[in-house]
C-alpha cells in the first residue's frame, strides 16, 4: 500500500509539473522579435533612401500590430519616426547598431542592440545618411569615449527629444 501511495504521489507531482510546464509555453509565444539583416535594396521606412549606401548606425523596429520590421537608414530617421506622438505608443521593439563593435563606414548587422538600453551621442562630427546622426552604443563609457573624440553629448534613450534631431 505504501508503494502504491508513493507511486500516486510521484504521478500527481509529475502531472502537476507537466501542467505547469505547459503554462509557461504562453510566454514563449510572446518571445521578442529578432533583428533582420539589412539587405542591399532595403529602403528607409521614413525617407525611402537605400539604407546600405550610407555610413553610420542604422535602426529597426517592430510595431505592436504588425509582424513586419521597419528599417531606417540612420538613427536620426529612426528617432524622427519614434518621437512622433502617433508612433510612440505603437512601437514594440527598437534596435540600433552598437558602434563600439562595428565600423562606422560598414555597419555589421550582428551588432544590433536594444535601442532602449543604448547610449547615444548627439551632435558629433560623424555623419550618417541624413548628415548628423546619433551614434549608438551599448555602454555609456564607449559613448563617452566617442564623444571625447568626435564631439557631442551623451544621452540615454529616454532623454532623446525631437528638438535634438
Amino acid at each position: 500500500m505504501n508503494c502504491f501511495f508513493n507511486y500516486k504521489s510521484v504521478l500527481a507531482f509529475g502531472l502537476l509539473a507537466v501542467l505547469l510546464g505547459c503554462s509557461e509555453a504562453e510566454p514563449q509565444k510572446k518571445m521578442l522579435k529578432q533583428v533582420a539583416a539589412i539587405e542591399n535594396a532595403d529602403e528607409c521606412h521614413l525617407c525611402g533612401m537605400i539604407i546600405s549606401k550610407f555610413p553610420g548606425p542604422k535602426g529597426e523596429l517592430y510595431q505592436k500590430k504588425s509582424e513586419d520590421i521597419a528599417k531606417f537608414c540612420s538613427t536620426r530617421d529612426l528617432f524622427g519616426y519614434l518621437l512622433q506622438p502617433e508612433n510612440q505608443r505603437q512601437v514594440k521593439q527598437v534596435f540600433v547598431h552598437d558602434m563600439s563593435k562595428t565600423p562606422w563606414g560598414k555597419t555589421d548587422d550582428q551588432y544590433f542592440i536594444d535601442a532602449k538600453t543604448a547610449w547615444y551621442v548627439v551632435d558629433s562630427s560623424k555623419k550618417g545618411a541624413m548628415g548628423k546622426t546619433l551614434a549608438s552604443f551599448s555602454l555609456q563609457g564607449d559613448a563617452q569615449a566617442f564623444s571625447r573624440e568626435y564631439g557631442g553629448k551623451v544621452y540615454s534613450f529616454d532623454e532623446i527629444s525631437i528638438d535634438m534631431l
